[in-house]
């Protein structure tokens, strides 16, 4: 009954005729979906790896506008399409039993991929029915959405799909829970394979050069959320009092919050400018409150410390591989179980630096402001952790051409 007023909201007005099988999909031997941007990225890093012996068709499906701008760029003039394959791209279907009967009528798959945590009801029956096999790469699950599909056991357990590889072994349990032992596996994250060290520590061609010259002590607190603005405003005021030569970097995880940020710098009498105001080098003891997109990463190449937000209120953490792959080792709080999937070693080997409290942040922040620890010696440990967690991309590659073959 809602599918006509949705075809009015923004997100999903995009590939509407797709998501309602207007456009009808073409025939395919692969169906992989991807539901967003993180989704697709291991989609492309599966078909760039991907060695089909035989020709094969393949429709990649998402949800939104920016995963599907990342799965259209998949191919490109410096990584043409593979001569084996060919590869189609449309709106994922909604998840309606006509619907999604009419989209597997049409692309009559031989096997459906599905990344991370897509179990859809409607999709699931319908292979079934159409004797598609479904493979679940990269499989992961939370023990709140297993408490979800536990109400009703019995239905999950007839719509199980093929094979599921679980990106951890409490993955692996939770799936196994609820579909059984006999098609759960383990595979290391896809999302190891994409990561690497930057190679050069080279600042020459770095932006913020401009305003942040090398020999200041920089500090970033990126990627805040709402919920632990009290804890960063804390963060804020002690290490300003505490160190009057430090430059801070303050870049909120969403913009909307700028006015919220704007109106406590100046509440609490912390010196501050907006990012897109300043034209020549940060003065010490100014907070710049980052009001521009894309320069995160730019910061944590150059900064002296860093602090990973999200981690200081029960939100999941954000992510705090990117200043890792700078050679920078950042500091979060106890909130972080959106990635989980790293590893409790990292914390052990203290290559991110994890603490409890706003105040043990901002003793670690004024410590590593002043550090002799290299990136060149984290760079190397980082490698050494990665190098022995990759290779979840063969193994997905290895499985789905597996079953496509004749």
């Amino acid at each position: 009954m809602a599918i006509p007023c949705l075809r009015y909201n923004k997100r999903l007005q995009h590939g509407f005729q797709d998501r309602v099988i207007q456009n009808l999909p073409p025939k395919a031997d692969l169906w992989i979906q991807a539901a967003s941007v993180g989704e697709a990225f291991l989609a492309c890093e599966i078909l760039q790896n991907m060695q089909p012996v035989y020709p094969v068709k393949i429709l990649l499906t998402t949800y939104t506008l920016q995963g599907m701008k990342i799965l259209q760029s998949c191919f490109n003039e410096t990584s043409p399409e593979p001569d084996n394959m060919t590869v189609f791209t449309s709106y994922f279907p909604f998840d309606k039993p006509s619907i999604m009967a009419k989209a597997l009528h049409c692309i009559q798959p031989k096997l459906i991929v599905l990344l991370e945590s897509e179990l859809w009801p409607g999709l699931l029956s319908h292979s079934l029915k159409e004797k598609a096999k479904v493979l679940v790469v990269n499989g992961r699950m939370t023990e709140k959405s297993l408490s979800r599909y536990n109400i009703w056991p019995t239905l999950w357990k007839s719509l199980r799909p093929t094979k599921i590889l679980a990106m951890s072994e409490e993955d692996c349990c939770r799936f196994s829970t609820l579909f059984g032992k006999d098609i759960v596996e383990l595979m290391h994250n896809i999302k190891f394979d994409r990561l690497e060290p930057v190679d050069t520590l080279e600042k020459s061609n770095n932006p913020l050069l401009s305003i942040i010259k090398p020999n200041r002590h920089f500090v970033v607190l990126g990627s805040v959320r709402q919920e632990e603005e009290t804890e960063i405003t804390s963060i804020l005021s002690n290490i300003t009092n505490r160190n009057s030569d430090l430059i801070i970097g303050l870049f909120p995880r969403h913009m909307h919050r700028l006015n919220f940020w704007k109106k406590t710098l100046a509440e609490k009498s912390l010196p501050w400018k907006l990012r897109s105001e300043i034209t020549t080098p940060v003065k010490e003891g100014c907070i710049v409150l980052w009001d521009t997109m894309g320069e995160l990463s730019h910061a944590y190449s150059l900064a002296n410390a860093a602090f990973v937000g999200g981690s200081l209120a029960p939100v999941g953490g954000q992510n705090f591989l990117e200043p890792l792959t700078f050679g920078l080792r950042p500091v979060i709080g106890p909130h972080w179980s959106n990635f989980y999937w790293i590893g409790k070693e990292i914390i052990e080997q203290k290559l991110v630096l994890q603490v409890n409290t706003w105040q043990d942040v901002s003793q670690l922040l004024l410590a590593n402001s002043t550090n002799n620890i290299t990136r060149e010696e984290t760079r190397k440990a980082v490698r050494e952790y990665l190098h022995s967690r990759k290779g979840g991309t063969q193994k997905a590659c290895e499985a789905i051409t597996g079953y496509l073959s004749p």
